[in-house]
């Protein structure tokens, strides 16, 4: 069985009814360009509005979030990835979802309980500690770190928030030592946020009328713990890329790593429809799929996004579930190869001209980019 269907199955049992992981297209007036969270598309719904599903959900979201871009790389974090959720609508509370969290992992995952630590928040001066998971934590034997900032959640600086516990995993060998904060062999898989209060502007605080559990468990870094795994590009959710990209293009191991995010990011965003562009979503999309191509030419100028079999496109679009034919999306990223192998050429020559024979400035930064349509970041990669 797999680990989707485990946890689906589980939540199911418990009265939550699935819902389809939507698309990472936001819906009409979001300001956020992607769904960055599981908890994203049902925020009407985090915020009162009655749901037509009920009061207990669960799904798998796929997700994008771009400010990790920096930190893709290295073992854990990607740009697009699944998360494992389940929610509460105004329905249960902390000490249900941590009980039910234990059992799954425990007892549904086969996840040795000695493996497991856990935060909870510890109270500041607006909000006092979290007793309820405190004390339910403490029932279930579990060791406890008690943490303030790392300990509250919230999805902007204004809106629906609370204090969460994560749960962690030991992913070094022999005897766990240390605490979540103080050794990172252990690994944060699942995060349980108790949605009790709304902030505002000037930073205050109110109850919410309805309180929530939003709680969400990213699928690549399960696999990767319950594999046993280094990192999540060595799964079996990655089995293809690792087997097939390392013989296309030699490139070290943070290079490998990028480029694989990022050609399969690219893919699945255009699985949900967007194209590369100057602007919004369609420039995420582009500053992804170029620096795909800037990694890959500074080790060698004949390598290319054609090099990818089908069987990449064929395996990314199939697990996310996605219509899109994997020949248009493989056009698509060719002729996004093209036009920056053009744009590239072009930004040379431009370059070369005796003006830019100097330290450049801001004012030379925004003559290239608003008369010849060259970015700050493509000028500097031009630049000797």
């Amino acid at each position: 069985m797999s680990l989707q269907k485990t946890f689906i199955d589980f939540f199911t049992d418990r009265g939550h009814v699935p819902t389809t992981g939507s698309s990472l297209i936001t819906r009409p007036g979001d300001p956020v360009l992607f769904t960055t969270s599981g908890m994203h598309p049902l925020t009407p719904y985090l915020e009162g509005e009655p749901h037509p599903m009920g009061r207990r959900l669960t799904g798998v979201q796929r997700c994008l979030r771009t400010t990790d871009l920096d930190e893709v790389g290295d073992r854990t974090h990607l740009t697009v990835f699944e998360m494992l959720g389940s929610w509460s609508l105004g329905d249960y509370g902390s000490e249900q979802t941590l009980r039910w969290g234990y059992e799954l992992l425990t007892e549904g995952y086969g996840i040795d309980p000695g493996r497991l630590y856990v935060t909870v928040f510890g109270g500041d001066n607006q909000v006092e500690l979290d007793q309820e998971s405190l004390r339910t934590w403490q029932s279930l034997g579990v060791p406890i770190e008690l943490t303030t900032d790392d300990n509250w959640w919230s999805n902007g600086p204004t809106g629906p928030c609370g204090p969460d516990s994560e749960i962690f995993l030991w992913t070094g060998n022999g005897t766990p030592t240390g605490t979540p904060s103080t050794d990172d062999r252990w690994v944060e898989v699942w995060n349980h946020v108790m949605m009790r209060y709304r902030r505002f502007d000037d930073g205050s605080l109110e109850p919410l009328q309805q309180r929530n559990i939003d709680t969400g468990l990213g699928l690549e870094r399960l696999t990767m713990l319950l594999e046993g795994k280094d990192s999540v590009y060595e799964t079996s959710l990655f089995e293809p890329w690792m087997r097939i990209v390392p013989g296309l293009w030699k490139l070290d191991l943070e290079s490998q790593r990028i480029v694989i995010d990022h050609l399969r990011s690219s893919m699945v965003i255009v699985g949900d429809g967007v194209h590369p562009s100057n602007t919004g979503r369609g420039y995420v999309l582009r500053r992804l799929i170029r620096r795909v191509l800037t990694l890959l030419w500074r080790v060698d100028d004949g390598y290319t996004v054609s090099d990818l079999p089908m069987e990449l496109y064929k395996h990314t679009l199939e697990h996310f579930h996605q219509g899109e034919l994997p020949t248009l999306v493989r056009r698509i990223l060719i002729d996004e190869e093209i036009r920056f192998a053009n744009l590239l050429e072009r930004g040379r020559r431009i370059i070369s001209h005796e003006r830019f024979q100097k330290t450049l400035d801001q004012s030379d930064f925004d003559y290239l980019h608003e008369t010849h349509g060259l970015p700050r970041e493509l000028v500097q990669s031009l630049l000797p």
